[in-house]
């Protein structure tokens, strides 16, 4: 395999549509509150207008947890050491990753996402920079255990999830994903991986409703495009031009709430199966969940990560977390 090749693992029916994707969209679908896992925004399509949304003023995320990286280096030199294969969850951002990838000296990088030419495009330009750096792309659903490939066996892991991705997730997903992360890193001599992890900080509401729902709408264009993907791949009929982007803020579970909403009764079918939808009845696409220091420990703890230090920018708007999988324990 040579350094930039990827390995596919996505599981693709007879017409090259993802399973898992179609099945995801027709169960979400068929429930009294319409739904789509946020993972499935991010097709090629919807990978590009993420990466503009980072760069949009209202946007604080990127930019606050890229001050951090920049600015605490030497910390995550120190704390993590040299020679780690850098484990990726979803594909590197073209600023963050080459950050801590100075800083620490790994001995490889393997970057993992669910879109295979998104993922190809940034781990070429990654190894572009870092020439000696082994570049491993998995293509793959990363919310799963995923095999890593063979060449990095050998070494220490450390797993990478930026961006407040984690938020996504509802407690139990995510508890779920962190333990995936830490069998997809485990060692083969009971070494203990390590994981570096960004999460968004619970702040005033009028701030965390701007950075979803930007002046310019490419917020809209990402949320409306996960219905043109659905359309695009498997043979839907979702009138787009009659759904509204909706961004709001539910106190009571900490979070941002992304939906589609239909401006008036609308019929559409999905995969040949029929759908309805009444004026101002939604599709829940995304949750954003935001974090305490106390709330982020506890579901690291409870994923079977073990925090071991935090760092904030200096507005204390967001957090990135260094964890190192828990000891298996009987008792406190």
């Amino acid at each position: 395999m040579t350094p930039t090749q990827g390995i596919a693992l996505v599981d693709l029916d007879e017409d090259g549509v993802d399973r898992a994707f179609r099945a995801d969209v027709l169960t979400g679908l068929r429930q009294s509150q319409k739904a789509v896992p946020a993972r499935w925004f991010y097709d090629d399509a919807g990978s590009a207008l993420f990466e503009e949304i980072t760069r949009l003023e209202e946007y604080y995320p990127t930019r606050a947890e890229t001050e951090i990286l920049r600015n605490h280096g030497a910390d995550f030199r120190r704390l993590i050491g040299p020679g780690r294969a850098v484990v990726e969850f979803g594909s590197g951002s073209s600023v963050k990753t080459p950050l801590l990838l100075s800083a620490i000296e790994p001995g490889a990088y393997v970057p993992l996402d669910i879109s295979g030419d998104f993922l190809r495009s940034s781990s070429a330009a990654l190894a572009r920079k870092f020439p000696g750096l082994p570049v491993h792309p998995v293509e793959a659903d990363f919310m799963r255990e995923v095999e890593l490939p063979d060449a990095i066996a050998p070494l220490k892991k450390l797993g990478f999830f930026p961006g407040s991705t984690i938020g996504n997730m509802v407690p139990r997903t995510a508890v779920d994903l962190l333990r995936s992360m830490r069998a997809t890193l485990r060692g083969s001599r009971g070494e203990r991986p390590m994981l570096l992890i960004g999460m968004d900080l619970v702040k005033d509401q009028a701030v965390l409703e701007a950075a979803y729902d930007d002046a310019k709408g490419v917020t809209a264009r990402f949320n409306l495009n996960l219905a043109e993907r659905i359309n695009r791949e498997l043979d839907g009929t979702i009138p787009t031009g009659d759904l509204a982007h909706r961004a709001i803020w539910n106190d009571d579970f900490a979070r941002i709430e992304m939906h589609l909403e239909a401006m008036k009764d609308i019929v559409f079918y999905v995969s040949g199966e029929k759908f309805t939808m009444e004026k101002g009845e939604t599709i829940h696409t995304e949750n954003s969940h935001k974090f305490t220091r106390r709330s982020g420990n506890l579901m690291l703890l409870a994923g079977g990560w073990t925090p071991l230090q935090h760092w904030t920018d200096e507005e204390g708007r967001f957090s990135v977390t260094l964890a190192q999988a828990s000891e298996q324990r009987e008792a406190p």
